[in-house]
């Protein structure tokens, strides 16, 4: 029981600067939903592989699924998901779909994820 005390206060006592400080910064509720459902997204461990290979380079459904040893209905499911939560996109070549990362912040999020658990 000692243990759990020791990472809270001792003594009750707020800094009135450093609180109105804070309050401005935070970011509203409504950002604050969307960073939750992206991370929601990325917690599913094949989504982060969809994620990490797409982030090395293009590859169009197919591929993508022989990477992955799963079937493609079931990547294009995920990849529905990536889609609508702007992580990835699509473009069409012919009767081919490719699927990039949607920008560089879903490249760098992925890699700093990836940095974090590495790190010892």
């Amino acid at each position: 029981m000692k243990e759990l005390e020791c990472d809270v206060c001792e003594e009750r006592c707020e800094h009135p600067q450093v609180i109105c400080l804070a309050k401005a910064e935070l970011v509203s509720d409504e950002m604050a939903q969307q960073v939750a459902e992206t991370f929601k997204i990325l917690g599913d461990p094949t989504r982060v592989k969809i994620l990490q290979t797409l982030s090395q380079r293009e590859l169009c459904v197919c591929d993508l699924a022989a990477v992955l040893n799963m079937g493609q209905s079931a990547v294009s499911h995920q990849l529905r998901v990536l889609r609508s939560a702007r992580l990835v996109k699509y473009r069409r070549e012919g009767k081919m779909a490719w699927y990039c990362l949607d920008d560089g912040h879903i490249s760098n999020l992925l890699a700093q994820g990836l940095s974090h658990v590495g790190h010892e």
